[in-house]
């Protein structure tokens, strides 16, 4: 507090008024008198503010330790706030009749007066810092509240995010005012009025929908606990303030005070007492211990003066200079002034709207760097949520999506959440279960998941109930998306995933029916015989060039028989050994010997290999497939290919810096027809009937469940990204980090992943696939003609040509002996 002098309005705060007088020079100077007469100007309403200067009196009286030799004699005037000349006579008076000082009256001013103390050092700068307030809306009431925020309009400075300034009217309607606020989906308020107009406020908020769990208020009356706030305990909005008195030391000085008021005596409490009961009463106290500590100093003296007068107290700047450096504690916490006379190393209460009603919650102390100081733990924060989550019904927003939210199968008409079911149904169940929460599930209107008109900058979907507050959840397929994060607050993810390919399954070719020819390419068969013919060759030639090889005996006629080894022998020899069958003669010479030992190893690699992979050709059917990867539809235009139209697919596509995920985005956007499907369900059947012509890009994990189900799809390659799956909360929702640790706890406990199994592999035809994998998969070893008719084709044209052959060979043959019978029939005669 800051002496100063009244101006011609007679309206201060607190006024120190010290007399100097110039009768006695410092010499003379004598004692305090026995009595120190103090004057207190009050208007008639400041009842309060009397009742703290009147026990303030009776407490320093009481204590002997401040002025034990005098006494103070409180001199009441009761003043018209509105008539300054009958103001300044009393003032007058009470300065002819010798009072110390003069305290008082309260005005408007005050109020700008003791908010000062807060906004001068940056509570309020501080506080919605530690809160990470991106945007808000303040509302005040005059000029002044303006001026007290200042420092907060400059924190912010120059981002993005806006700050709102509203007025609010002087005719005391504010719904307007509050309509235009809610229209804006604005949920960060700061409120700058008087205490009195403050219950109003938020009344007429309450009556247009903005006292919700997500709706934050920062009221900057520092007399907040003396609002009646009941009516708002049990709506969950966050309602704070700061609060300048302190709550220990003011409920033990003031648990005897009483007012009179009309004759009855009714007991003072925290409630009641304002900022400025609280400085009147500490105002006094100060100037009683400040005028001790001057009067162990030296020897002072009290004399009335006249305003008419001249009369100076040579006393007087010592005391305002011990007034600035006394340091005691008051109502108002540590009470210590600067050079100027400005408050300084203060600190306040922050305090919150419970549903116990005003709670302290921490401190803010202008001598800390960081200023705010939490004292509710975390654990106790959430404990407070948890059990105001307790009973009450949340809105979730959902979308029919296979098998997240599908309406129940009945034989009667559903009615209400029992209507559906699926995996985010349970889910919910699950999460409202543990935390004792009831819910109404919605389908969103507009059927969408939530995307952002960029054009406009709205956004429509399950999003757009949450901004406008018509849901509390919004649970389904909604992938989180940094977009989507920019407007509302994701969960934990309770499902992790990727973009994929869903195709058609690749036609079964039927076997060929020279498979046994598969197992080995062309070139291997082309290279196998021509080293065939090669070995044939080189036997031969080798044989009839080593001795060894030559013949050694002569027949019945004495004529040398010919070598073993003829073209055609070798031939014979070595398809033999191919065959792994032999042969009735073998070589004798060392070189010829080498060549057959070589042939022989070759032929035993070759027809391991052949064995060993003819049995994967005969008994494994092909699948031709035109796709394998993202990379082969974006090679090519035959296969149309698209995506949910505004789903997180398609903003994948379309906001990806790969070059070939940016062709594909090129090529859906000009594609005409549309490639793009209004669900999932439209995308899948466009799959199945386009018989291979049409791919869709979704979600791995709805690939999965389509797949279980509709056999003749599947899913190509792998996934292009990773993404999740969570549930939306409106921004800064108070529930979100409970729903958390819930989910967190499904995952810990396993029973996320049997909802999973539940509702993809049982429920709905799931498993169907598996059990006709299962079943194709048994008699893969079984081989039927078609796998091995090449071989009987290979057999029945063997022996056909063997027979044609032995037809040619007898008639040659016979044909010779004619020949050689006439011959010699000739010869005999």
């Amino acid at each position: 507090m800051q002496p100063s002098v009244g101006n011609n309005n007679g309206l201060l705060l607190l006024v120190l008024l010290l007399m100097l007088q110039n009768a006695f020079n410092w010499r003379a100077a004598l004692a305090l008198p026995d009595v120190i007469k103090i004057g207190g100007l009050f208007h008639p309403s400041d009842d309060h503010q009397e009742l703290a200067f009147r026990q303030a009196v009776e407490r320093i009286n009481a204590d002997r330790s401040i002025l034990p030799r005098s006494k103070l004699v409180a001199q009441i005037e009761r003043i018209s706030p509105f008539d300054s000349f009958h103001a300044g006579k009393r003032v007058c008076g009470l300065l002819n009749i010798g009072v110390a000082a003069i305290f008082g009256p309260q005005s408007s001013h005050t109020a700008s007066h003791v908010q000062s103390i807060c906004d001068n050092m940056e509570a309020y700068v501080d506080i919605v810092r530690h809160w990470g307030w991106k945007t808000f809306t303040i509302i005040y009431e005059n000029n002044d509240g303006i001026v007290r925020l200042q420092e907060l309009l400059k924190a912010h400075g120059m981002t993005p995010f806006p700050i709102t300034v509203r007025q609010l009217s002087d005719s005391g309607d504010y719904r307007p005012l509050l309509k235009q606020i809610k229209n804006s989906a604005e949920a960060h308020i700061v409120l700058d009025c008087s205490t009195e107009r403050v219950h109003e406020v938020l009344k007429q908020a309450q009556q247009i929908g903005m006292m919700s769990d997500y709706h934050s208020y920062l009221v900057t009356s520092l007399d907040l606990h003396t609002v009646n706030l009941d009516e708002f305990r049990y709506g969950g909005t966050n309602i704070t303030g700061f609060r300048l008195i302190n709550e220990k030391v003011v409920s033990d000085v003031v648990r005897q005070w009483s007012i009179d008021d009309k004759g009855m005596l009714r007991s003072a409490n925290l409630t009641t007492v304002r900022s400025e009961t609280a400085l009147m009463y500490d105002a006094v106290h100060l100037f009683a211990k400040a005028l001790h500590d001057l009067d162990t100093s030296q020897q002072i003296d009290i004399h009335p003066i006249s305003c008419d007068g001249q009369s100076t107290w040579q006393h007087g700047f010592s005391l305002i200079n011990y007034m600035k450096i006394v340091e005691m504690k008051g109502l108002t916490n540590v009470i210590k002034f600067d050079h100027q006379g400005f408050r300084t190393d203060f600190m306040l209460d922050i305090v919150e709207l419970t549903p116990a009603g005003i709670r302290k919650i921490g401190t803010w102390n202008s001598t800390l760097p960081e200023g705010i100081n939490f004292t509710r733990t975390f654990s106790q924060k959430q404990q407070e949520i948890e059990a105001n989550l307790k009973n009450k019904t949340l809105v979730v927003t959902t979308i029919l999506s296979n098998p997240y939210c599908m309406r129940k199968e009945s034989a009667v008409p559903l009615t209400g959440n029992d209507q559906f079911e699926g995996y985010a149904v349970d889910l919910i169940h699950e999460i409202s279960r543990s935390l004792g929460f009831n819910y109404k599930i919605q389908l969103v209107p507009d059927g969408s998941y939530g995307s952002l008109n960029k054009m406009t900058g709205e956004w429509n979907g399950m999003i757009r109930e949450l901004l406008e507050q018509r849901a509390d959840l919004a649970i389904a397929d909604l992938t989180i998306t940094f977009e989507r994060e920019q407007a509302v607050d994701f969960t934990t993810p309770f499902m992790n995933l990727g973009v994929s390919i869903l195709y058609r399954k690749p036609i079964k070719q039927p076997p060929n029916l020279f498979s046994f020819l598969s197992p080995l390419s062309l070139d291997v068969w082309i290279y196998m015989a021509t080293a065939y013919l090669g070995v044939s060759v080189l036997l031969f030639i080798l044989a009839k060039f080593t001795p060894y090889e030559w013949p050694a005996y002569t027949d019945a006629h004495g004529e040398k028989v010919e070598s073993q080894f003829t073209l055609l022998n070798c031939m014979w020899f070595a398809i033999g050994s191919l065959m792994q069958q032999g042969c009735d003669f073998l070589p004798k010479a060392l070189s010829t010997r080498m060549v057959a030992g070589i042939w022989w190893f070759f032929t035993l690699i070759m027809i391991s290999s052949y064995t060993a992979n003819l049995a994967a050709f005969l008994t494994v059917e092909r699948m031709d497939s035109p796709i394998e990867s993202a990379e082969d539809l974006a090679k090519q235009t035959r296969i149309k290919y698209g995506a949910l139209k505004g789903g997180s697919t398609a903003a994948f596509f379309r906001d990806s810096k790969i070059s070939t995920y940016q062709r594909m985005w090129s090529f859906m956007e000009s594609a005409r027809p549309s490639v793009f499907t209004a669900s999932n369900g439209e995308g899948v059947e466009r799959v199945a009937k386009g018989k291979g012509s049409y791919a869709f890009l979704m979600e791995s994990t709805s690939i999965e469940y389509v797949t279980e189900r509709n056999c003749e799809l599947t899913q190509v390659g792998g996934m292009l990204d990773t993404k999740s799956y969570g549930i939306a909360t409106p921004p800064n929702s108070p529930y979100r980090t409970a729903i958390n640790s819930v989910i967190l706890k499904l995952q810990e406990e396993g029973k996320l992943h049997i909802l999973k199994t539940k509702w993809w592999k049982e429920k709905r035809g799931g498993g169907k696939c598996r059990v006709e994998t299962s079943k194709s998969s048994s008699a893969a070893n079984e081989l039927g003609l078609a796998n091995v008719g090449g071989v009987f084709v290979v057999l029945m044209g063997g022996m056909g040509v063997a027979c044609v052959i032995a037809v040619c060979e007898f008639v040659w043959k016979s044909r010779k002996v004619a020949v050689e019978e006439r011959l010699s029939a000739i010869l005999n005669e």
